[in-house]
């Protein structure tokens, strides 16, 4: 990257004024490159003369001009310049940037790193009930996790999704126990639903479904517990095609209930006895995460001799790192989770399990809108608005690309109605239709006997050229940030930029020009690595790609 080339010549620099006894001898600190606020005073800096001024007792402008007179010769920097109060400025050469081009549409991964490389990573989220459909904010946490996943993947990390399946506790006991009250009253047996039941119309669906297959095979108590588990392989076939029509598929469904069945539970709880972690109190057993830092000890096992939530959490965790042996995870859950985040962090540290390997997300709520106005997400009979209901509207790709936008601890609005337009105003649709329009220039280049070529890209010059180029190389750096910062909104900002960038140089430079073969073919190099980053950055966002509009 870019970054690492600046960095290494002002590492020389330093070095150099340091031969020259102009700096003092001292190890030379990480210097960091960034993109100035105001464009207008160069296209990166550096704030490496600040940072070095208690090693050489010089004032940062000081430091600053020895830098700049000491940096070699090279064809990458146009101009460096010193600004106060003390920050080092670079413009980019031309000929450079435009030399760019040929490194994207020759590398077959552009954009991608080795960060990852040997490292085991598993990505937890959606893991909604399966007591129920997938609900439309779960649509958000589905669209984060899903491109976090790609990210990392590009970054060459071993990643696994995986959608944790609640299929223990009182949930499914009343889940269990509603469906065979529904499915009893439909072969004419009344029996009420539980007062704490599953009341959606969904359940009475699930019960006819089940009868249409089975008739009254279930219709004794004894067969309740066979129901349930038919229901809930139903319910969670519905949830993975709910999902899949979003384009998020997991590679792992891990069964809560397998813990039980394995006894990781017995084992944690063993664990953290062993380690001075629990007490007894009123009959319950306790974490005593107070030890740690915590505002409160929190409930392992019920007076009744039953393990908590909390608990079957703690044994998920432990499965993760000391069972299948992930380098790190990362959940993502809804902002109704923030409680217990620091009591999970704090038991991984009572189990001997590095906290810092995990790593989660709450995304905010979601505000369902058509135009200025807004849709309650729960309709009169108290079902939760469905993701599939929204679906159905809007599609995958506007879905997609509206839940990603915005940062995941910001509330977001979701505006039905502009989700649908097919207009420059709907923002995937601007920039799908970049996409498109690329396609088509170059579908059209190729009729003409045009073709794209390196061989002259120097004659690439032009203000809005070079303004498309350096947002083009900008995306190894994005990539690089959203997997440090857990950050895929950022994704759909680029997206949009590097189609208001592709617009304006279209509007500005003639692609096709019978006058100017070789210009003409290095523009047409310039559109294909357009086409390859854009179409690249729709895939991370989980968009299409479209060769037509």
């Amino acid at each position: 990257m870019i970054q690492k080339k600046l960095s290494e010549i002002l590492q020389q620099a330093i070095q150099n004024a340091q031969n020259n006894d102009l700096l003092n001898d001292f190890a030379i600190p990480a210097i960091d490159i960034d993109r100035p606020a105001n464009p207008a005073h160069g296209d990166y800096a550096s704030n490496v003369a600040l940072k070095i001024q208690p090693l050489t007792e010089k004032s940062p402008m000081d430091n600053g001009q020895i830098i700049l007179d000491h940096i070699s010769e090279n064809n990458l920097i146009q101009e460096a310049t010193l600004a106060k109060p003390g920050f080092i400025n670079f413009k980019i050469q031309d000929h450079w940037l435009a030399e760019q081009i040929k490194n994207i549409t020759n590398d077959n991964n552009f954009g991608g790193n080795d960060t990852g490389k040997g490292l085991k990573l598993q990505i937890e989220y959606v893991s909604s009930n399966p007591t129920g459909p997938v609900h439309i904010g779960n649509g958000r946490g589905a669209s984060i996790g899903s491109s976090l996943a790609k990210i990392f993947r590009k970054c060459s990390y071993e990643v696994t999704e995986e959608f944790y399946v609640n299929d223990a506790g009182n949930q499914i006991k009343l889940f269990g126990e509603t469906l065979f009250a529904r499915y009893s009253t439909l072969l004419g047996v009344a029996r009420d639903v539980p007062d704490e039941g599953y009341q959606g119309q969904y359940m009475i669906e699930l019960a006819k479904q089940i009868n249409d297959e089975h008739g009254n095979a279930f219709l004794e108590a004894s067969k309740q517990d066979e129901l349930t588990k038919i229901g809930l392989t139903k319910m969670i076939t519905e949830i993975q095609i709910e999902l899949s029509n979003i384009g998020v598929e997991f590679s792992e469904w891990f069964y809560e209930s397998s813990l039980h069945k394995n006894k990781t539970l017995e084992h944690v709880i063993t664990q953290l006895e062993s380690n001075k972690f629990t007490a007894k109190k009123d009959d319950a057993t306790w974490f005593t995460s107070t030890k740690l830092g915590d505002e409160k000890d929190n409930v392992l096992i019920k007076a009744d001799g039953t393990p908590t939530y909390f608990t079957a959490d703690i044994a998920y965790h432990h499965n993760k790192f000391r069972e299948r042996n992930f380098d790190r995870v990362i959940n993502i859950w809804g902002a109704d989770h923030q409680g217990h985040v620091t009591r999970l962090k704090k038991a991984m540290q009572a189990l001997d399990i590095n906290a810092e390997q995990l790593d989660i997300i709450l995304y905010q709520l979601i505000t369902l809108k058509r135009g200025d106005e807004t849709v309650p997400l729960s309709k009169r009979s108290g079902e939760i608005i469905s993701l599939n209901e929204v679906f159905t509207e809007t599609g995958k790709d506007a879905m997609r690309f509206f839940f990603l936008a915005q940062s995941a601890n910001q509330a977001m609005d979701f505006d039905v109605e502009l989700a649908k337009q097919q207009t420059k105003d709907n923002p995937v649709y601007y920039v799908q239709y970049a996409h498109a329009r690329i396609y088509a220039i170059l579908a059209k280049a190729k009729e003409e006997q045009f073709s794209a070529s390196t061989a002259h890209l120097n004659l690439i010059h032009e203000a809005e050229e070079i303004t498309l180029i350096k947002k083009l190389i900008e995306f190894p750096e994005l990539i690089q940030k959203i997997a440090d910062d857990l950050a895929p909104h950022h994704l759909p900002h680029y997206a949009m930029e590097l189609a208001q960038s592709f617009h304006a140089f279209y509007t500005k430079c003639r692609v096709i020009d019978e006058s100017n073969k070789n210009l003409s073919e290095a523009r047409l190099e310039l559109l294909e690595a357009c086409k390859i980053v854009l179409a690249e950055t729709l895939l991370l966002i989980g968009v299409d790609a479209p060769n037509k509009m």
